[in-house]
């Protein structure tokens, strides 16, 4: 074999390594990203984090339960937050600040507890930031609310999770107040007052009935709300307050475990975060 063979061969051989390396590791990484949201399996298993600091296990002991938790009380870039005008920069005409592309897919719900999740198994579609695409994952619900608008605090919030190849989140929040059913809601009833620890189908489920449209959107740069408390997640905070009806409110309160019937962490400090306020035409989203 001459030497110019050898070359080729060695240099296919390189190129060949080097993409089953990319390819792993960008399934590991979505994996990860789906670990870090809670979507392994559920257990029985007693939730090793509350809500309640006299449990000794509340919020602010969270950093000090788990040692890979301890971004809980040490990050600098922590969520939620207060989202103060003072402290918000308005920009206009940011058309590619989330563009969405939802289809139905085959759902799940479940309880894990301290929350109601609803997991999509196939491919429900993705919403876009800055042209990066982001693969809907799940949503679950925080009562009362999470976030904070100029310190008032809402009844609920929707997290609608999202992960992209890389394993990178995106978060889009909704905040509610009581007035009329939430549609969402309304679709899940039957399914949430039946919801065990035990996953079940809720067979095709379209992505598009939870609502969320509003030409204007926060954005900063936080964490999970729960531990660990992973940090570089992408927010996305709907100003719009949409309405929740009492009642499905107290559902998610009376199907989670004891203990968790207020699974809203504290609003974080800012630490001098960047908070954007993006407004744009009303035909977009």
């Amino acid at each position: 074999m001459t030497t110019c063979c050898c070359y080729k061969v060695f240099f296919f051989l390189v190129s060949l390594i080097f993409l089953i390396l990319c390819s792993t590791f960008t399934v590991l990484a979505a994996a990860s990203g789906r670990e870090l949201i809670g979507f392994k399996p559920v257990t029985n298993d007693t939730i090793p984090f509350s809500y309640i600091e006299a449990t000794g296990r509340g919020p602010s002991k969270w950093g000090q339960l788990d040692p890979k938790w301890k971004a809980c009380g040490d990050g600098k870039l922590q969520s939620p937050i207060d989202l103060l005008d003072q402290n918000v920069k308005v920009l206009y005409g940011q058309e590619d600040q989330l563009r969405r592309d939802y289809k139905p897919a085959n759902a799940t719900i479940i309880s894990r507890g301290r929350d109601i999740l609803v997991a999509w198994k196939g491919d429900a579609g993705k919403i876009s930031i800055n042209g990066t695409d982001y693969n809907l994952q799940g949503s679950h619900w925080h009562v009362p609310a999470e976030h904070t608008f100029n310190f008032k605090k809402y009844d609920m919030e929707l997290h609608i999770v999202h992960v992209n190849s890389l394993g990178a989140t995106a978060v889009v929040g909704v905040l509610y107040k009581y007035g009329k059913p939430d549609p969402f809601l309304s679709k899940l009833f039957p399914y949430i007052k039946s919801v065990t620890k035990q996953e079940k189908s809720l067979g095709i489920f379209c992505p598009n009935e939870m609502v969320f449209e509003s030409r204007k959107l926060y954005r900063y740069i936080g964490s999970l709300s729960v531990p660990p408390c992973n940090e570089s997640v992408i927010w996305t905070v709907v100003k719009k307050v949409r309405t929740v009806s009492r009642e499905q409110v107290q559902l998610l309160r009376d199907v989670v475990d004891d203990g968790y019937q207020a699974n809203a962490r504290p609003v974080q400090p800012l630490n001098g975060r960047a908070v954007n306020l993006f407004i744009r035409p009303s035909k977009n989203l």
